[in-house]
């Protein structure tokens, strides 16, 4: 208990936590305090059960769990983290019997990351057409099969000359346009060829005047055709031409592995004929919201009921993102319609989002149901942030793959920050991208008092012409259930705990942010 404690605060060694047994009655003494009373309290809870056991000589429990532990670690010993978790369904049957303390140790949020990233997978590659590729990660380098130009090309409106042949009198003998095949004519001196931008230079000819440094002399008598030309300023070899490949050389490397393909990389793609490209997949994403409570958008409200949020909120963010969603619609709180709904998002999508139902109330099942029902792999039940805390993430594994489960808070405003955090850098690490986050350093406005949990403030980034880094607003009442908080939100400011020797962030400091919306 005081290990724990002293991981929240360095004044916990000022108490004096004390264990002890009499008779078959286990005694555990807290802080006076009630916050640390309450922290001392979840630490220590995960292990009260088998302390108990082993005081009530329950032979039987003792040996199951050791056996369980050993076989899972294999090695001997307590590992509390891993027992809790693996025992952490309850009775889903008997509401009274549910836990008054979470049984899942809240874990950092960087601990929560590591978990997350670990567990997630990069997709194969896949060919797509050129046109079908935006968003992707490319899987390979792309060359270029072909030069660019792959001719000598006029760089401006002139005349194609000799350089050598020098300024004077000049009679035009052709024209040469964009999509022309180069004239094989020679040219010789006191000549000269019409080019537009683009154009293939006539083969002996080795610069471009432009036309503003020329002047008409003699022309036909409709007027379409220049038949002799005045050329006043000297042009020198190599001007105003670009050179064969000179943008782009034959087998050269256009496109390196890694890239995210835009706009600008699929025209690269188009100049160099690459109409289909290798790049990684993207993960299938579903949506699912729970809740008795919940309505679709378009209904009348009923007493007791509530829109669901929650599923349009996550869905644009993550097509925002460039990654295809399912809406697997609203799970009402039992466990048959649970289980109906994850086993066929389960079936569909590589990543299962859900919302809501990972607390402590009594309908809060989908801990449970993932464990008893799907065999799924509990890695975590809570984060220790603000807002979020009841974050879970599972995994869900079969014959054939692994499906990443997250179970985000049901209040909007966790759910949305929780996905920014936790959801999108897993689905960016399986689509290939090697950064994760987009973090900026940023000037607040106004003294922000800290909160005994790291906590994630929507802000609203601002540029000034007199300032070297962005400030941020605050998007008003920072509760986690209202959605307000995220509009015009486009960062995440990260605040570190409270402690004993920072209690606020004053205005005008320089602090972390996570960039979630466009700039």
């Amino acid at each position: 208990m005081l290990q724990g404690s002293l991981k929240i605060t360095s004044m916990a060694m000022l108490s004096r936590p004390v264990c002890g047994i009499r008779a078959k009655t286990l005694i555990i003494n807290l802080p006076g305090s009630k916050k640390g009373a309450l922290e001392c309290l979840e630490i220590v809870s995960p292990a009260i059960w088998h302390a108990v056991d082993l005081l009530r000589g329950s032979d039987q429990r003792i040996k199951e769990i050791h056996s369980k532990v050993q076989s899972q670690h294999g090695c001997s010993g307590h590992h509390l983290e891993h027992s809790v978790i693996s025992h952490s369904s309850g009775d889903v049957n008997k509401m009274a019997h549910r836990h008054r303390v979470s049984p899942f140790p809240a874990i950092s949020m960087d601990k929560a990351l590591e978990i997350i990233l670990q567990q997630s997978v990069l997709k194969e590659a896949e060919t797509v057409s050129y046109s079908d590729c935006i968003g992707h990660i490319l899987a390979e380098d792309v060359f270029a099969s072909d030069p660019l130009p792959p001719f000598p090309a006029a760089i401006k409106d002139g005349y194609a000359v000799i350089a050598a042949d020098g300024t004077g009198r000049k009679r035009v003998i052709g024209d040469a346009t964009a999509g022309s095949e180069p004239g094989k004519a020679l040219i010789g001196p006191g000549v000269c060829v019409r080019i537009n931008t683009g154009a293939p230079v006539p083969l002996n000819c080795n610069a471009v005047v432009q036309v503003e440094d020329t002047k008409l002399l003699l022309a036909d008598e409709t007027g379409q055709n220049e038949l002799e030309i005045e050329i006043n300023v000297a042009a020198h070899p190599g001007k105003d031409i670009r050179p064969i490949g000179s943008d782009i050389a034959k087998g050269q490397k256009v496109l390196s592995r890694g890239m995210k393909l835009g706009y600008s990389e699929m025209g690269i793609l188009a100049t160099v004929g690459a109409t289909t490209v290798s790049v990684y997949g993207l993960p299938k994403v579903g949506i699912l919201s729970t809740g008795n409570e919940l309505v679709q958008p378009g209904s009348a409200l009923e007493p007791g009921k509530i829109r669901d949020s929650n599923k349009t909120v996550l869905m644009a963010l993550f097509k925002e993102h460039g990654f295809p969603v399912i809406d697997l619609g609203i799970a009402r709180d039992n466990v048959d319609a649970l289980v109906a709904k994850l086993k066929y998002g389960l079936e569909m999508v590589d990543v299962l989002v859900s919302s809501g139902g990972v607390s402590m109330g009594e309908k809060d099942l989908l801990k449970p149901v993932l464990k008893e029902h799907f065999s799924a792999e509990l890695h975590y039940g809570r984060v220790f942030m603000k807002p979020g805390l009841p974050n879970t993430f599972a995994t869900v594994t079969n014959e054939r793959n692994k499906r990443l489960v997250f179970g985000l808070p049901g209040n909007p405003v966790s759910a949305a920050v929780s996905a920014n955090l936790f959801v999108i850098p897993a689905l960016r690490k399986m689509s290939g991208h090697e950064n994760l986050f987009v973090w900026d350093c940023l000037q607040v406005l106004s003294t922000i008092q800290l909160d005994p949990r790291p906590e994630y403030q929507r802000v609203g980034l601002k540029w000034s012409p007199d300032s070297t880094v962005p400030t941020a607003e605050v998007t008003g009442y920072q509760i986690s259930s209202r959605l307000l908080s995220m509009t015009c939100a486009n960062g995440l400011l990260v605040l570190p705990p409270r402690t004993a020797n920072q209690t606020q962030v004053n205005a005008g400091e320089i602090v972390d942010c996570i960039v979630i919306g466009r700039l």
